[in-house]
């Protein structure tokens, strides 16, 4: 019984040990870390961020307008005159750019953060970019040109009354028409010749950049074009011989080039035929019309249609103001009816085919503005339509293994899309 009281000690004691244990352990960490006799850390104090500093380049992009130049941009924008004198006239040629800025072309500058032009740049087109950099109180030029893509195309289109219309629905500038004619133009006649139901397939190079089409130039060089007119087809191919000349041949390596253009003006029409029974329109009686009359606007350009030497720049009753030219020994072209001569046209000088040598007008016996148009060889008249014209130079031997390997690819191109009608016709609608 002496134990009793030892044993009541031990449970009382244990409850004491448990119960505390129970609060403790309802406390936090930092409640028990206090009651351990911890200090509460002091709070942590934010400090707001500092202010960013200011851009080291501002940039800003302008939009010359009308009646702009670069010294109205740099005074509305702030900018020192003393920096445009320097770009102006201490930067060589490139400055000499900034002198003749026009509406539409872009100006981008930049400036330090303390509001100094450190950088300018003049976009005149989307193909040039000059730059101009800081160099101390200089500024440094360089330019930068852009090589569009060049895509090869291909169209095609059926001629329903003029090429000039069939280009245009084939989504084909009218440069372009005239390009394509003129490849042809000693074989076809696009005044005379051309039928409803006519057409071409042409193979050239679309411009692009950044992958849109970049017609600021016009359409790139036509590659391989066929012509068919009346039932009879015409070919060619573009080549570039080793010295950098580019002409057109036939598949078989013919010039397509002539010494004489088929006729000496563009895209016209025949008023009246080479007929030596015609009657004359004004007097009424049997004349020989010994050329061709091509009905145009006052003013349509007459254009030489071969090298030759001017022989005659006159003006009588019947001719009106009209001029003669000769053509080597054998040939020899006249042109009359003309309203004025081309600048520079006198006797004795010497004109390349295709020059222009005057316009058209209605002077002498003429009833409305056309060329009368003659082709003599050897004296004697002949039909300007029909006559045969000498040949241009053909591919040379050295040349002919490289022309004829390429002129095989890129009629292979050609004649491979105009296996696919549907692609064809849907291009030609674009």
């Amino acid at each position: 019984m002496s134990s009793l009281p030892n044993l009541h000690a031990l449970i009382v004691g244990a409850l004491s040990l448990v119960m505390l244990g129970v609060w403790v352990s309802g406390r936090t960490p930092d409640q028990q870390a206090n009651a351990a006799g911890a200090v509460e850390p002091e709070p942590e104090v934010v400090e707001p961020p500092a202010p960013a500093p200011p851009p080291e380049r501002e940039r800003t992009v302008v939009a010359v307008k009308p009646g702009d130049s670069l010294a109205r941009i740099f005074k509305r924008h702030g900018l020192s005159a003393r920096d445009l004198l320097h770009l102006a006239t201490r930067s060589g040629a490139l400055g000499e750019r900034l002198k003749d800025i026009y509406p539409g072309h872009e100006l981008a500058f930049e400036r330090d953060g303390s509001g100094n032009l450190i950088y300018l740049q003049y976009s005149p087109g989307r193909l040039e970019t000059v730059k101009f950099e800081r160099v101390g109180e200089q500024f440094e030029g360089s330019k930068v040109i852009i090589e569009p893509d060049e895509v090869p195309t291909y169209k095609h289109a059926v001629i329903e009354t003029s090429l000039y219309l069939a280009c245009q629905r084939a989504g084909l500038s009218d440069g372009f028409a005239e390009r394509l004619a003129n490849i042809f133009q000693w074989d076809i006649d696009f005044i005379l010749d051309i039928r409803a139901g006519d057409e071409f397939h042409v193979l050239y190079h679309e411009r692009y950049i950044d992958g849109q089409p970049y017609r600021d130039l016009g359409e790139g060089d036509v590659l391989a074009a066929q012509v068919i007119t009346q039932g009879k087809s015409y070919r060619a191919v573009r080549h570039e011989d080793g010295a950098g000349n580019v002409g057109y041949y036939t598949p078989g390596g013919q010039n397509m080039r002539k010494a004489f253009l088929r006729a000496p003006l563009d895209f016209s029409r025949i008023s009246s035929n080479f007929n030596l029974k015609r009657v004359h329109p004004l007097w009424k009686s049997a004349m020989p019309h010994r050329g061709i009359d091509y009905a145009a606007p006052t003013g349509t350009r007459v254009k030489a249609a071969g090298d030759g030497t001017i022989v005659a720049v006159s003006r009588n009753r019947a001719n009106g103001k009209y001029i003669v030219l000769q053509h080597g020994r054998s040939y020899s072209t006249k042109y009359l009816h003309l309203s004025r001569f081309a600048s520079g046209i006198k006797k004795g000088k010497r004109v390349a085919q295709g020059d222009t040598i005057g316009f058209v007008g209605a002077t002498g016996w003429a009833t409305g503005p056309h060329l009368h148009y003659e082709f003599l060889v050897n004296g004697v008249h002949q039909n300007p339509r029909t006559v045969r014209l000498p040949a241009g130079t053909p591919i040379g031997d050295a040349e002919r293994p490289n022309f004829e390997l390429a002129s095989m690819s890129l009629l292979a191109e050609l004649e491979g899309y105009k296996t696919r009608p549907r692609l064809a016709y849907a291009d030609a609608e674009q």
